[in-house]
């Protein structure tokens, strides 16, 4: 025999939600309204028959010539009262014991005698209520009577002349509160079945309505793991979060889509990147090999291009190797630099570096949080692409102003400048604006990507723009 199992989908489980929270709150009003009506019925039939006890008392006769005269008057109060389930029982029990009632039977009294028989069972359980009755309390007693619902009653104390003449009781059935709490509760079962059936039809449309987009993004999300990320969800007509949701979904998947591109890119350029050395050094090896009689010059020429080879490859994977750590938030050896001496030192060390004319520009006093080392490679990868983009003699200045929070590293030159549309784009991995000068320069083209990632990684922000002689201008922030 197979388990139930609650539905998985969306729609369905809402549509149950809805249907139980309806069940759930209808059973709560119902439950509220069957005991309060009942309740309020109780109670007012408990002020009917305190309204009938005293009328019954005040019907009986004062003073002590009247004494005499109560039985009798009870006698003719009550035969003119006749019970019926709608209306009151009355008795009255004397102080010599006996009994004088409008309903003898319920009493259990010789009147009843000639009622037809019932059964052993139902006899034991009218005696026990008729029993129970008799000997009833002043104040209010519940009766178990059969065919009446119960029996409420009350009983109350007859005084003349300081003493005790009479105990009166009325009673009332409970049937009719009985019937209107079953009334209750059959409107409740009739609105509850129509509110639940209009509930389950309402809450399927609004979860069909509300899951829409989530199943169009099940199945986007479906495609894209097997392998497709050029779907998107799109706009989308539902509510605010669900708008919000779908737009944070497309924007991961334009993210995924570039940081796919990107990677593809990355591995052609780095395969494009190694094979050109490596073709280098085949190509050397195999000449040498050829070459029956091989003189201590080429096999000199050939180490020294192996070599050259050699550490260009070893630059690269050390370049990649650096900018891999750094994007996956390699920790950095921060420490407090004061920025004055430590741009001098760097700079003097720059200077050394290429023929160019090195010029140092505003350099502020102030105290940074930095890694000295990763700092000093930023500014040094900086200043070789100016080396490497202007000719001998040409400019690069290096300033570090403070400006309010943030200091402002500037890198600049006279060389040819960046142009607009790629000024974006240079700092992206093996990006090139000039192909042929790169590689025979030996640049990988990974210089100012790792560049970007050391600022980010210190809190800042990298940019290229046009330096005042027209070359160009590449400049960071880092917090003061």
């Amino acid at each position: 025999m197979s388990r139930f199992r609650l539905p998985r989908g969306l729609r369905a489980r809402l549509t149950l939600w809805i249907a139980a929270i309806l069940i759930l709150a209808v059973a709560a009003s119902f439950a509220a309204i069957y005991r309060g009506t009942g309740q309020q019925l109780r109670n007012q039939l408990d002020r009917d028959l305190v309204t009938q006890a005293g009328a019954f008392a005040a019907a009986l006769p004062g003073g002590d010539d009247g004494r005499n005269e109560i039985p009798e008057a009870i006698g003719r109060y009550v035969t003119h009262q006749p019970f019926h389930t709608t209306s009151q029982l009355l008795f009255a029990r004397l102080p010599n014991g006996n009994v004088v009632t409008n309903e003898p039977e319920l009493l259990g009294l010789p009147a009843a005698l000639d009622a037809e028989p019932e059964s052993p069972g139902a006899q034991r359980a009218e005696n026990r209520a008729a029993q129970k009755l008799r000997n009833a309390p002043e104040g209010y007693t519940t009766i178990d009577a059969i065919d009446l619902g119960g029996l409420r009653v009350y009983v109350r104390r007859v005084v003349r002349g300081g003493q005790t003449v009479a105990r009166v009781g009325v009673g009332e059935p409970l049937a009719p509160v009985v019937r209107a709490q079953h009334g209750v509760a059959r409107t409740f079962l009739l609105a509850g079945l129509f509110a639940l059936l209009a509930a389950a039809v309402a809450g399927y449309l609004v979860a069909s309505r509300v899951s829409s987009p989530l199943r169009r993004m099940a199945r986007t999300a479906a495609e894209v793991n097997a392998g497709d990320i050029s779907h998107r969800m799109g706009p989308t007509s539902a509510s605010d979060e669900i708008r919000f949701l779908a737009q944070s979904f497309d924007n991961m998947l334009d993210r995924l889509d570039d940081a796919f591109a990107r990677q593809r890119a990355f591995v052609s350029d780095a395969s494009h990147e190694l094979r050109t050395p490596l073709t280098v050094v085949r190509g050397q090896l195999e000449v040498l090999a050829r070459q029956p009689d091989v003189s201590h010059e080429d096999v000199t020429r050939v180490t020294r291009l192996v070599s050259a080879e050699t550490e260009r490859m070893e630059r690269l994977v050390d370049d990649l190797l650096l900018l891999a750590k750094t994007e996956e938030g390699s920790p950095l050896a921060v420490r407090p630099i004061e920025l004055r001496d430590y741009v001098h030192d760097v700079f003097n060390a720059l200077s050394l570096t290429a023929d160019r004319d090195f010029e140092l520009g505003q350099v502020s006093d102030v105290t940074i949080d930095a890694d000295p080392d990763r700092l000093a490679q930023v500014i040094h990868n900086l200043a070789q692409n100016a080396v490497a983009h202007t000719p001998e003699g040409g400019l690069v200045r290096l300033s570090a102003a403070a400006n309010g929070r943030y200091v402002r590293f500037v890198v600049e030159d006279n060389g040819p400048g960046i142009p607009d549309d790629q000024r974006d784009r240079i700092f992206d991995r093996f990006h090139r604006t000039d192909f042929s000068r790169a590689r025979s320069t030996g640049g990988s083209g990974l210089g100012l990507a790792i560049a970007r990632a050391l600022v980010e990684a210190h809190g800042g922000r990298i940019r290229a723009g046009e330096s005042p002689e027209g070359g160009a201008r590449l400049e960071f922030d880092l917090p003061v």
